[in-house]
């Protein structure tokens, strides 16, 4: 059975830096793309960034060049690291893998930015 783990969430100051990890054990088959969402208090779940299994990457316009997600195949996780925080990145990270059946969730690590 496919798990997803997440760590490295934790509270900061705004500026400071949080580099989030994703390990997905049970050897998920045939990963396609690995991605990060997060979901602030009262509202849906967004998609804050993907990496494609050739590494192309894309970004939500809110993190563009503060936040920067990488894969390490060899050991099914994926990271996130997210510098220069704000507190309106306060939420919860969730991690999400995409395989050719379905996809798999994290249960959620919190980030909490203060001003």
């Amino acid at each position: 059975q496919v798990q997803l783990v997440e760590s490295g969430g934790g509270s900061v100051q705004a500026g400071g830096s949080l580099r989030l990890s994703c390990a997905a054990s049970g050897r998920p088959f045939n990963i396609n793309s690995m991605n990060w969402y997060r979901q602030a208090p009262g509202k849906q779940r967004d998609l804050v960034a993907t990496v494609s299994s050739g590494g192309s990457t894309l970004y939500s316009d809110s993190v563009k060049g503060r936040f920067t997600i990488s894969r390490d195949n060899a050991n099914n996780t994926v990271y996130l690291q997210m510098n220069n925080l704000k507190p309106e990145d306060t939420a919860i990270y969730f991690c999400n893998i995409k395989t050719p059946l379905r996809y798999y969730w994290g249960q959620g690590t919190q980030v909490t930015v203060s001003s």
